[in-house]
């Protein structure tokens, strides 16, 4: 993933390896001058095999010229201070002072009463690269650090705001830090109380000594707690505003404080990286040809922008400087740097790679941790409190509550071992009895197993059931011929078959009306036993239609049988992925609510940008962000190409990342609207 500075600083390195061509025209150069003093001095009445041989030892001596440990040595150093030269751009300030103590140069100059020859010009064109080329990978790592400082000052800056606007936060915070008030102020009476012991006059104190003698041990112990009541009462007066504010005001007044000191580290901070962005390493770069005028222009450059970058990292920390005074004393004092003004001086600038060398090591060794130890004062003191202040309070209080919890866990320690086994047995029999079994009946149902059929009645029961009734109802008309219309005192195989078939479509005519016949005489035609006999059949004829209902019912049953599988098998699953997603966003990260919360952070800073853009005025056409506005815009760019990685994929993100290098680049407030314009409509899907 690239980032701001990772790119900016590929750009300036790219135009240094570019002027490594410029060997090549020293060499040329060099050899063509030689060639003419060779030809001259041969005379024109030299045949053409005796000016081949001076034309072509020169280029042999130049070659042999430049050649030799020394460069090789140098030619080494740029390589490994290139940011092609690893996966990692941006080298670490121990690997930048490793190569600059291995190149000799803060050691060495050349001597400036010497005359430059081939090889000298050469040395020194691969100094100055040599030290190019470090300026560049230390301003990365100045950028990278006041990026890394600007950006967890918001986080200090919201924690004050959430004080301010909150009286619950505001009276948390004074319980938070009312131990270490305490103690501050119980150690400012202890140092008055011995100021004011030690200032006694020795008068007073042999007096002292001799009541002591004689009074005993009381009258001193009393004259010290005088003492000390006169430093609490002097502190008391000393202190009206505590008395004035009320706790919750006081703490108020505080954190408005600090919070004004961290919005102006943070404009500050902005500000400097804005000019070290701006101001630093701006070579001409006016077509892809590379000139001596390059040459001229790189040793300013570099000089000036090594002054800028150890000004910048000075004054960044006086926070009781505004923006505009920063910006003249910074400005003032590069313009007057003596390693600058070295420049001008033709005498000494074989010697200034050396001097610029020392200065990159001075920048590493004191500067940089300078820089970091004020930064560090600032944002302790000003910062929100540390950890140990802010959960000192839940701290004890779990201490104290912590011999109950043991003593809790240990008398009932036979109880949750049980709840725990059930808790494992419960969801064993969950997995096994409402997830594999039925799933295992689903597979069964997909490979037709028969024993996995669903079916309400057995299939032999309709069968036999409407085979009895048949039989019920031939034997009746058989016996009672006159109720089936038969002609004759029997019935015929053909009459018979129509009635068998009747009663398989469900039709009992004859048993019917021997039941109509016997309900005129219900008495009568029970005790003769054809009421009785007719009502069985009707019975009979009532649990077949039943079953035929029943076997109806049964079918689609079975022909839905998939389905019914699926859907016993629905809770478990549900129930389970539940568990499942609930679990892996606790302990597996929650990867889609980060990207959502990515896209949320994006929309926020594009809002952050919207609004810088907006404050810094009227977009004219030739009008430009100041240095503060650009550093807080650099900051906010930086944070949107950290979180373009996880939002939108790599062949979107290569576009993103060009319009947000339109965005950062000073091409005039309009130019820098537009991008921010086309980022939101053309990424809007997502950054939603």
């Amino acid at each position: 993933m690239s980032s701001l500075v990772a790119d900016h600083i590929q750009r300036l390195d790219a135009h240094l390896d570019r002027l490594l061509d410029l060997s090549e025209v020293v060499s040329s150069e060099a050899s063509s001058e030689e060639t003419q003093v060779v030809s001259s001095e041969a005379g024109s009445e030299e045949s053409e095999d005796h000016v081949r041989k001076p034309l072509l030892r020169p280029l042999f001596g130049i070659a042999d010229a430049v050649s030799g440990p020394g460069q090789d040595n140098l030619l080494a150093i740029i390589q490994s201070l290139s940011t092609t030269n690893s996966s990692k751009p941006l080298l670490g300030l121990d690997r930048i002072k490793q190569l600059l103590t291995r190149s000799g140069l803060p050691d060495r100059f050349f001597d400036h009463g010497e005359e430059l020859t081939t090889q000298s010009s050469y040395h020194l064109l691969i100094s100055w690269l040599v030290v190019a080329k470090a300026a560049v990978q230390l301003h990365g790592v100045v950028l990278n650090t006041l990026l890394d400082q600007i950006i967890p000052l918001n986080n200090d800056i919201w924690y004050w705001d959430e004080v301010l606007n909150s009286y619950t936060y505001s009276s948390l915070y004074i319980v938070q830090t009312s131990p270490w008030r305490f103690a501050a102020w119980s150690l400012d009476i202890y140092r008055d109380s011995i100021a004011r012991i030690r200032s006694s006059s020795a008068q007073e104190s042999a007096e002292l000594f001799v009541n002591a003698t004689h009074t005993g041990l009381s009258q001193q112990w009393d004259h010290f707690y005088s003492i000390v009541r006169e430093s609490i009462r002097d502190r008391s007066f000393a202190n009206v505003q505590r008395k004035v504010l009320s706790p919750v005001a006081f703490a108020r007044a505080e954190a408005r404080r600090k919070q004004v000191h961290l919005r102006k580290l943070r404009e500050l901070t902005a500000c400097g990286l804005g000019v070290l962005m701006s101001e630093g390493f701006q070579f001409v770069q006016e077509d892809d040809k590379v000139t001596f005028h390059d040459y001229e222009d790189l040793k300013g450059t570099v000089e000036r922008s090594i002054a800028l970058m150890d000004m910048v990292l000075k004054e960044v920390c006086h926070i009781d400087l505004s923006t505009s005074d920063f910006e003249e004393k910074v400005f003032a004092g590069v313009d007057s740097d003596p390693d600058v003004s070295l420049s001008n001086d033709t005498a000494m600038a074989s010697r200034q790679p050396a001097v610029l060398g020392r200065r990159l090591l001075y920048i590493i060794e004191k500067s940089l941790p300078g820089h970091a130890i004020d930064i560090g004062a600032v944002v302790s003191d000003n910062g929100r409190p540390p950890r140990l202040v802010r959960y000192w309070l839940p701290g004890v209080v779990g201490l104290l509550s912590s011999t109950t919890v043991l003593q809790i866990l240990v008398n009932r320690k036979a109880d949750i071992i049980d709840w725990i086994a059930d808790f494992g047995a419960t969801a064993r029999d969950f997995w096994f009895n409402w997830v594999i079994e039925p799933m295992h009946k689903v597979v069964q149902t997909i490979r037709h197993d028969s024993s996995s059929e669903i079916a309400i009645l057995s299939r032999d029961s309709l069968r036999a059931d409407r085979e009895s009734l048949e039989r019920m109802v031939v034997d009746f008309a058989i016996d009672k011929p006159h109720f089936a219309e038969a002609t004759g005192s029997s019935l015929s195989e053909a009459q018979i078959d129509a009635i068998r078939t009747k009663v398989a479509e469900g039709d009992v005519t004859p048993v019917l009306r021997a039941y109509e016949r016997d309900l005129r005489t219900p008495f009568k035609g029970a005790i003769r036993g054809d009421l009785v006999r007719s009502l069985l059949i009707q019975v009979q004829k009532t649990k077949v239609d039943l079953e035929v209902a029943m076997t109806g019912i049964d079918s689609l049953l079975k022909s839905q049988e998939l389905v019914f599988g699926f859907v016993g098998m629905t809770p478990g699953m549900l129930v389970s992925i539940g568990v499942w997603r609930y679990l892996r966003g606790v302990f597996g990260g929650r990867t889609c609510q980060r990207k959502s919360t990515k896209a949320i952070q994006a929309i926020r800073v594009l809002r952050n940008i919207d609004r810088i853009l907006s404050e810094a005025g009227p977009a004219q056409p030739n009008s430009h962000l100041s240095y503060k506005d650009h550093g807080l815009l650099l900051c906010e760019v930086h944070t949107l190409k950290s979180l373009a990685g996880t939002l939108m994929p790599r062949n979107i993100e290569k576009e993103f990342q060009e319009d947000l290098s339109d965005l950062a680049k000073m091409k005039g407030i309009q130019v820098q609207i537009s991008a921010l314009a086309r980022l939101r409509w053309a990424y809007a899907r997502w950054l939603q």
